[in-house]
């Protein structure tokens, strides 16, 4: 038996593994775990494991059993179970090891459970080759690049999160395009190498966005962290928006900050749902 703990932030939910002690062939496990029929269900899985570097290392193996980079609605998850279940100490300075760096943490509490959690998502990158976007054109930057794709136009901002992003502002309403008809064209275009995770944004105003995310390895998602920050990021790029951006997703809210250097920060809730026991 391999015992779990199932989470959520705002929505985008995860299959956690306390795998400090245990190994197993992660992927094809993420498979049938993930599975919303036959399985728990879940976005992901997210693997607790020991770090030189931070306070805990976290891997997460995406629901069609490939592996990213980062995620911040999963490593808000991560942070809670880890804390709550007395992994580490409440009072020590916390970092997480993730594939895409070393990302700081504070969190608020309620009672003695954590209620949000912050999480420094890095500083975002956006030379074509570090997103990577393959293109031919001599390029500082993928700014309102033009894609089509199943006879749908999209002009998207590139930008890296530590994992890959394809932002488009658009004037339909996010909730009446078919994202999961256009997702998974724009997630395998030779145009990224690397797949990519693809957000469509309604702009509210300077402080307020509405959302929807096709993730990379996941499909549709109700919430997406690195999405919320690359949108944030894209916002700002085009004045859109500014410092502080609360990011509307169909699983709730995130807020976003980032006043056009450095890092960007992330905050959100995470829940606990139920702990079960997966048969060999």
């Amino acid at each position: 038996m391999i015992k779990f703990t199932k989470l959520h932030g705002t929505g985008n939910d995860f299959v956690l593994i306390d795998a400090r002690s245990i190994q197993r062939d992660w992927e094809s496990l993420a498979l049938k775990m993930c599975d919303r029929h036959f399985g728990v269900g879940a976005d992901g899985i997210l693997l607790i494991l020991p770090s030189t570097k931070a306070n805990a290392r976290m891997r997460i193996i995406n629901a069609d059993g490939s592996e990213a980079e980062m995620c911040g609605n999963g490593v808000r998850c991560f942070v809670k179970y880890i804390l709550d279940h007395s992994i580490i100490g409440k009072n020590a300075p916390l970092t997480v090891e993730t594939l895409a760096g070393i990302h700081p943490i504070t969190v608020t509490w309620r009672s003695d459970k954590v209620a949000t959690v912050k999480v420094g998502m890095g500083a975002p990158r956006f030379k074509p080759e570090e997103i990577p976007v393959s293109v031919t054109e001599k390029l500082d930057r993928i700014v309102d690049y033009p894609i089509k794709a199943n006879g749908t136009s999209f002009n998207v901002t590139g930008i890296s999160m530590g994992n890959p992003h394809a932002v488009a502002f658009i004037k339909e309403p996010v909730d009446s395009l078919d994202l999961a008809g256009v997702g998974p064209t724009i997630e395998h275009m030779k145009l990224f190498p690397r797949r990519v995770n693809f957000e469509i944004v309604n702009v509210i105003d300077k402080s307020n966005v509405k959302a929807r995310v096709w993730e990379r390895g996941a499909g549709l998602t109700m919430a997406c962290g690195s999405g919320a920050a690359a949108i944030a990021v894209a916002g700002r790029m085009h004045g859109f928006t500014g410092d502080t951006l609360n990011v509307q997703l169909p699983g709730g809210s995130l807020k976003l900050d980032w006043d056009g250097k450095g890092e960007v920060w992330l905050t959100g809730p995470a829940e606990e749902v139920f702990t079960g026991e997966w048969p060999e």
